[in-house]
């Protein structure tokens, strides 16, 4: 599901941050994957280089989303030339990065709050180089924007809609890795079920999850969909029908899971909408929390194009109300979904937006 275009990061852009200049930068690292780049302009080229975390380019999930702003990016400003190159373990990350200062890149994006020591300490060795980061906010890093989402909101409306579709009354959901990116859809999909139970007087169980004691269940891979398998047939013989995975590529171990149990269980999946990053296996997926990271992504590259400043502070964070997180379409589960739970969830995200409900995570954004 794109964003709403009136949203866009440039209205947060403040006057007196640091100018991106487009100057032209030279060919991509060795190990950038051919054709990943655009093929050379007449215009002096804008380079916007990324570095993704383990689960690769394209774990249909947050690197893919980053990966797709950067070419949404060169479609909008002239001279804009996207490059990446994929991290395969954390000791490549601070590599990479400085790969791409050797190369001059004009904006180098870390992709992944895994990456923020590394992105801090290149960038404090390269005040003058413009960096950007998802997930993350370096204190001290004037030159390092950081693109954060209050995910929490949205994953509190997939909580409730998947404990108002559950027949089992379970529903479970595990992680990548025990981080705040990760945790924060829990903790929101954990509370959207406590809601639910409280306007229903029901008692709907969350396995994987514990928000009061921060603890769960964790694949410890981004990349590995046999983990993910594991982790879904073990809660769905516990009896959960809809489970959230928060683990990139590892999920579609679990949607997998779901395509085997004749309809009986359905995935709630993240990041992008699953129907268009992982469409095999759109006929199980019951919406997706999606993380607008494509859209802050290019609005930032952007602007760096076209000489528009950044400053580290505030940065971009992404919500409901300005669509920077938002449920995608419920898609081919459309027909499958009472009307009645759908405006619920409607309702309740005119009151998240108006504050009157408030959705609150140890994991959250400052």
């Amino acid at each position: 599901m794109r964003p709403v275009r009136g949203n866009r990061i440039v209205a947060i852009l403040a006057a007196g941050g640091l100018t991106l200049a487009a100057a032209a930068c030279s060919d991509a690292p060795d190990e950038t994957p051919a054709g990943s780049g655009s093929s050379g302009a007449a215009t002096a080229a804008y380079k916007a280089c990324m570095v993704t975390d383990t689960g690769g380019i394209d774990d249909k999930s947050f690197n893919a989303s980053a990966w797709a702003g950067l070419q949404a990016a060169k479609t909008e400003a002239a001279g804009v030339d996207p490059k990446y190159v994929a991290s395969t373990a954390e000791a490549d990350y601070e590599p990479n990065l400085r790969g791409f200062v050797t190369q001059k890149c004009n904006f180098i994006l870390s992709v992944g709050g895994l990456m923020s020591d590394s992105t801090k300490a290149v960038a404090a060795q390269n005040t003058a180089q413009q960096f950007g980061i998802v997930d993350s906010s370096i204190q001290g890093a004037a030159n390092v924007y950081p693109m954060q989402f209050a995910t929490q909101e949205a994953a509190f409306l997939a909580g409730y809609l998947a404990a108002g579709y559950s027949k089992s009354g379970k529903v479970a959901t595990f992680g990548g890795l025990k981080i705040p990116p990760v945790t924060i859809f829990m903790d929101g999909f954990a509370d959207g079920v406590a809601q639910y139970n409280k306007v229903k007087s029901k008692n709907v169980q969350v396995l994987g999850w514990d928000k009061a004691g921060q603890n769960g269940s964790f694949a410890e891979d981004f990349a590995s969909p046999a983990k993910g398998k594991a982790l879904a047939s073990t809660f769905v013989a516990q009896g959960a029908d809809v489970i959230m995975p928060v683990a990139g590529g590892t999920g579609l171990g679990a949607a997998e899971v779901a395509k085997g149990s004749s309809g009986k269980v359905s995935i709630v999946w993240v990041d992008q909408d699953g129907c268009k990053s992982a469409a095999q296996d759109c006929d199980v997926f019951l919406t997706t929390v999606v993380k607008n990271i494509t859209d802050a992504v290019q609005q930032a590259v952007v602007a760096g194009a076209t000489n528009q400043p950044l400053t580290a502070t505030p940065g971009y964070l992404g919500t409901l109300k300005n669509n920077g997180v938002s449920l995608a379409p419920y898609n081919q589960f459309d027909s499958k979904i009472d009307q009645g739970l759908k405006d619920e969830v409607e309702k309740l995200k005119a009151d998240i937006i108006a504050g009157t409900i408030k959705v609150e995570s140890a994991s959250a954004p400052a």
